[in-house]
């Protein structure tokens, strides 16, 4: 087996929360009780995905504001909150609140982009300003402008017995940099860089300079670091579907091989007009994982990953995948549990 460069110092998980829409409080609760497992487990952070008029989570940031009175150490984050669907005033207020009510752990994920479906949602979502919407960068810039304290309005004072600010309350100390850009493509990756973020790279690219997926996320990686002010030092956090089988019962690894084979036709060229690569999902023993990570030219310019859990599985899968990556397969990378 390959020796990594450097050991995996940061383990997360990342979670999509489903639910039954007929009983969608179980499936929060089981979300909850899995970040309360990875804590116990040792993870670094826990994330949760985000998914619009879809069975899974909607509000995150209230999710994990719920997580945050469960937990006490484990990093809270959210993978990833598309602007589109909000304003970055309110998302600031609200990003703050639950921050400190985490006591500081809050790493809000974000992205731009034209909200999916964007012509049959337009008249609810913005029904007077759905031509006006600006959907790039600067709807970023925004929202960091408002957590960093920039201010908001030019009133603030005393009215009557109300007192007003011209800042976001509350304030949350050091939220600003603990924001990562979920990006995809060598133009997101430069630019997530030239603004100091942390890089939130996943399991689809765009194919941009190659068809190679590996060396694809490895040129992000670069481009990334090439222009942030950190440089080398700058974080980037690597998120591939990770699914380890080492405890697993033979209908779970069945079951596993199954949905990977599914999947496997996708990762073969790239798909659509965008032209997105997407990364073959790893089951096997974490000896096994072990090798093929150590093999991945992007893994391997990192210390961090958010390894993502498969969907449609249930929390009995998951318990299983999550303690095996925490116990067999982390230390092969040479991770060691938070304490």
């Amino acid at each position: 087996m390959p020796s990594p460069s450097q050991p995996l110092r940061k383990l997360g998980f990342l979670t999509i929360g489903q639910f039954d829409p007929a009983d969608p409080a179980r499936g929060h609760e089981s979300t909850l009780r899995l970040i309360e497992l990875g804590e116990q487990l040792g993870f670094d952070s826990a994330w949760v995905r985000h998914r619009h008029l879809q069975y899974g989570i909607s509000s995150p940031v209230a999710v994990l504001a719920a997580a945050s009175q469960r937990t006490r150490r484990i990093q809270l984050g959210t993978a990833v909150i598309p602007l589109g669907w909000e304003n970055p005033l309110r998302l600031a207020e609200d990003l703050a609140t639950t921050d400190l009510l985490s006591g500081g752990r809050l790493n809000p994920g974000i992205s731009v982009g034209r909200p999916g479906h964007y012509d049959r949602i337009a008249s609810a979502l913005y029904p007077d300003t759905a031509e006006a919407e600006e959907f790039g960068y600067q709807r970023v810039r925004r929202l960091l402008d408002f957590v960093r304290g920039e201010p908001a309005t030019d009133f603030s004072g005393v009215e009557g017995i109300e007192v007003y600010s011209d800042r976001v309350q509350p304030v949350a100390p050091g939220l600003a940099d603990r924001i990562w850009y979920g990006g995809g493509s060598l133009r997101s990756a430069r630019w997530a860089g030239e603004q100091g973020l942390s890089l939130l790279t996943s399991n689809v690219v765009r194919a941009e300079e190659s068809e190679d997926f590996a060396e694809i996320q490895r040129s992000q990686i670069t481009a990334f670091r090439d222009h942030h002010p950190r440089g080398g030092r700058a974080r980037v956090s690597q998120g591939l579907v990770v699914i380890p089988t080492d405890s697993a019962s033979a209908d779970q690894r069945a079951r596993y091989r199954e949905y990977a084979r599914s999947r496997l036709p996708r990762t073969a060229a790239p798909q659509g007009p965008a032209r997105m690569m997407f990364a073959p999902d790893l089951v096997g023993t974490s000896a096994e994982i072990a090798e093929r990570l150590y093999a991945h030219a992007a893994f391997r310019e990192v210390d961090e990953v958010v390894f993502a859990l498969p969907f449609t599985f249930g929390e009995e899968d998951y318990v299983q995948i999550l303690t095996d990556i925490a116990t067999r397969l982390a230390p092969v990378l040479g991770w060691r549990p938070a304490v």
